[in-house]
């Protein structure tokens, strides 16, 4: 009997040996023959992404890599595979126009599987010749005059949001006006997306509440997403395999609105909220199936609505609320601005329009510092090294194959561009100088704010929707200075920050008043 359980714990341990030994010697020769060994990194981030995918799981990620980039330098490996740069001078190099740098796996999570086949957003397309072949019909409806054009709609969303701050918050007993402004930031920006893609609005503005559990689940997937995205590979076992679904939830519920909504609009008389002179983007993505056929089908359209709502709503909360915050923890930038908007002598009670907002200098410098501090995205845009290589300005040498990518909270803040004071909120660092030219200004300017802009992507995988993110979030917080005195509950309003591909509040406690 004892020479049979011998045997038998020697057959497996044999068996352990046989496939522990070859992996752990391939994995020291992976190691060992990498021509990134040199660069430096953390000793288990040469190993295993496992490094990432646990800054991600904690809230760290973009804190944990500008500590990594301030003990390592500009060039930090933080992955068996992948670098992470901090040379703003890249941009353009990386996120050029030439499509020679093709995005990663970490995109592919953004895909759907149907009928087995894979299906790519905009946004997750790795092909640079078919993301332009997608982007091409659709284009011209992100445009600045295109965005102005659903100004009207976006006004009837933010008079809603001030109609319900005021009866909730505004014009009650002091003790009872306590809001939290990025709840109500968010309920606006989702409701205000339905009136541009809809001509209606979804009613969270109305129910006061995130009713159908549709804002929750987009936050749950954006966490799904930069997750799997440290190692791709779990993307197909969690969500794609053909067998079980483990997850993340889906937008079913939001996947039939935009499919209702399209069959509503394609159906004479039933849609009657849609106003023929005033197109929404549900329309200019039936008006591009129909100049495009070849290219935009029923499944284009329905994906084009799914994206814009997903993509749009969070990103304008996430700017609104970030700025609100930096004017209430900074007093005298709030009352520089305060005064700025209200001596335009804009009508409290109505939305301010986007070219009046635009023309307030104070506004702008306060808009761009603020989106310098707290980019939406904390992590590196991830992109490969094409077959030339990729010379870094330091005369280190990037071999054909390798992920790179800039992480806008990281170059936001790097000191060659923006000065010893990169850390601190300052707008006026966006005003011409007393002791500077109008020409000096305008140089310093384009390379500053070709950095921020990095908030949105860059070359041709710049974000489509960023004209209109702008025209919102301008005329959203000009209205709310113009016509509430806001104040802290508490110390800081209970703020908070979460996530690391979408960088979200978790909460902003203010007390709102209308102004005299």
């Amino acid at each position: 009997m004892e020479g049979h359980v011998n045997s038998a714990l020697l057959s497996t341990g044999t068996i352990v040996a046989l496939i522990l030994v070859p992996l752990l010697t391939w994995t020291i020769l992976t190691y060992t023959t990498s021509p990134l060994r040199a660069i430096p990194g953390p000793f288990f981030a040469k190993w295993t992404n496992l490094y990432r995918l646990h800054a991600t799981w904690n809230n760290s990620y973009p804190l944990k890599i500008r500590d990594l980039h301030e003990k390592y330098g500009p060039v930090v490996q933080i992955g068996p595979n992948t670098i992470t740069l901090d040379f703003p001078e890249l941009i353009k190099t990386i996120y050029g126009t030439d499509g020679t740098y093709r995005k990663t796996e970490f995109y592919a999570a953004s895909s759907t599987l149907v009928d087995n086949k894979i299906h790519y957003t905009l946004f997750g397309q790795p092909d640079n010749t078919r993301h332009g072949v997608m982007k091409r019909p659709i284009a011209k409806y992100y445009t600045v005059g295109a965005a102005l054009a659903l100004e009207p709609q976006i006004d009837r969303a933010i008079s809603e949001f001030l109609t319900q701050l005021d009866a909730r918050y505004a014009n009650t007993k002091p003790e009872e006006g306590v809001c939290d402004l990025w709840r109500w930031s968010l309920y606006l920006a989702w409701d205000l997306s339905s009136y541009i893609i809809f001509s209606r609005r979804f009613g969270y503005l109305a129910a006061a509440a995130d009713f159908d559990g549709t804002i929750a689940l987009s936050a749950t997937i954006n966490t799904y997403f930069e997750r799997v995205g440290q190692m791709p590979w779990s993307d197909f076992w969690l969500d794609k395999n053909p067998f079980v679904k483990i997850g993340p939830a889906t937008f079913s519920n939001l996947t039939n609105v935009a499919v209702d909504g399209y069959t509503a609009r394609l159906t004479p008389g039933k849609d009657r909220d849609f106003d023929p002179d005033c197109p929404d983007y549900l329309q200019h993505f039936i008006d591009a199936k129909k100049l495009h056929p070849d290219v935009v089908d029923d499944g284009a359209v329905i994906a084009s609505t799914m994206t814009h709502i997903i993509a749009g709503a969070d990103t304008t909360a996430i700017v609104v609320s970030n700025i609100m915050y930096y004017l209430l923890s900074h007093p005298p930038v709030l009352e520089k601005l305060v005064a700025e908007v209200r001596s335009a002598g804009f009508d409290s009670n109505k939305p301010i329009s986007y070219s009046a907002a635009r023309q307030l200098p104070y506004l702008d410098a306060v808009w761009t510092e603020v989106s310098r501090l707290q980019p939406i995205a904390g992590m590196q845009y991830e992109r490969y090294v094409p077959s030339r290589g990729l010379t870094l300005p330091n005369g280190t040498v990037i071999p054909p194959g390798t992920a790179v990518g800039l992480n806008p909270y990281i170059t936001s803040r790097n000191k060659s561009i923006f000065g010893p004071d990169a850390d601190e909120f300052r707008p006026e660092r966006w005003l011409q100088r007393k002791d500077e030219t109008a020409e000096a200004w305008n140089a310093r300017l384009r390379v500053q704010r070709s950095v921020v802009d990095l908030n949105f992507g860059a070359g041709a995988r710049i974000c489509l929707g960023r004209n209109l993110g702008i025209v919102e979030t301008y005329k959203i917080v000009a209205t709310i200075v113009n016509r509430y005195d806001l104040a802290f509950e508490g110390l800081d309003g209970g703020w908070a920050v979460e996530g690391a591909w979408v960088r979200r509040p978790k909460r902003l406690m203010v007390r709102l008043t209308v102004r005299e």
